[in-house]
């Protein structure tokens, strides 16, 4: 048997872009449930969610989560820890404080009100927690406008991606591995408590009221500079902008969470990769061509060869065990997802301006 939606959920970094866009999806299709939005505010953009998340009947509380005193009153029967520092440029040239604190003392926060309440939890990890080394230098080839994966016999690692089967010894980036050593207290907590959790390694999440940075939130970053006329830069491997990286529009990810709370029983222990795999994956200069055409705009595009800390090459997750598992999937396309920053960018670009 089914088992009925919380009455009660509480959504950890809730004015953010995949926050906010859950709570506003869930609260559509469940208006009887209590939502409640924590958020500190932190990350420039996010305290235009707020107005949107009251206006739906969606309560906020600006609360941060390094800090017990500040989560809402409870219990609540249900979290969802979207919470983050998501740069994965976070901690390097700078203190790496704010990021070990958020993302991994907050998860702590966040599974401890968990424990206390006896609430179903949902974590939100990373792609970015697979070791850096694994995945640059798995073989691969230049194609003229990207660059792709080659199938080894038996690697963790293919044309289509990376599997759960990939070792995890190796760096990773400080903001990986602060989503994975949160991954390791869900399996501490659930071990030791009795917690019942799932876990979400998702790719690069796109979609509309995405404030796209230099360091995330690439594909509105994008949209974002056609738009407003800005110059933009290819970064890294040679200055070409053939890294690739699969997508996932957040209105997918919403329809794939809504299954995952309805039916929690089946996706309790749950961890694996949620993503557009191979079939809605973007290299930069696709991503350029595809903006061009869409926005009506061309902007210049600059080239710095030099490598980042903690780049990638590619990205792609093979999402096979998801898809094992559900009849969910990825219903919306790269030029879709594209289409549809573009439409929000368009109809709230007064907002939006001073922000890019």
């Amino acid at each position: 048997m089914k088992a009925s939606f919380p009455e009660s959920i509480l959504i950890t970094g809730g004015a953010g872009f995949v926050g906010s866009s859950l709570a506003l999806h869930l609260k559509t299709h469940h208006p009887r449930t209590r939502m409640v939005c924590m958020d500190n505010l932190y990350r420039r953009g996010s305290e235009l969610n707020v107005p949107r998340l009251q206006e739906a009947g969606v309560e906020f509380v600006k609360g941060d989560i390094r800090f017990a005193r500040e989560f809402p009153a409870g219990p609540f029967e249900f979290i969802l820890e979207c919470s983050a520092e998501p740069s994965v440029l976070a901690g390097y040239g700078e203190s790496p404080d704010y990021l070990m604190e958020t993302n991994f003392m907050g998860a702590y926060r966040c599974l401890e009100q968990a424990r206390l309440w006896k609430s179903k939890f949902l974590f939100f990890s990373t792609s970015r927690v697979y070791p850096i080394g694994i995945l640059e230098q798995h073989p691969w080839l230049e194609q003229p406008a990207r660059f792709a994966w080659t199938d080894v016999p038996d690697a963790p690692v293919s044309a289509r991606g990376v599997s759960e089967d990939c070792p995890m010894t190796g760096p990773r980036s400080l903001y990986g591995l602060t989503k994975f050593a949160g991954e390791g207290l869900i399996e501490e907590y659930r071990s030791g408590f009795g917690l019942r959790t799932a876990i979400n390694r998702c790719s690069v999440i796109a979609g509309p009221w995405q404030m796209g940075k230099v360091d995330q939130g690439v594909v509105a970053l994008w949209v974002l500079r056609h738009f407003f006329g800005k110059p933009l830069k290819y970064i890294g491997y040679g200055g070409k902008g053939k890294q690739v990286r699969d997508v996932l529009h957040v209105a997918d990810l919403c329809d794939l969470v809504g299954e995952q709370i309805s039916d929690f029983d089946r996706w309790d222990g749950w961890l694996g990769n949620v993503g557009g795999g191979l079939e809605v994956s973007v290299s930069l200069q696709e991503l350029t061509a595809a903006c061009r055409k869409i926005v009506g705009r061309e902007v210049p595009v600059g080239a710095e060869p030099k490598n980042r800390q903690a780049d990638l090459r590619i990205f792609l997750a093979d999402c096979s065990k998801l898809f094992a598992r559900t009849n969910w999937r990825p219903k919306r396309d790269v030029t879709q997802i594209i289409t549809d920053v573009f439409g929000w960018v368009r109809a709230h670009e007064k907002e939006l301006r001073p922000l890019v």
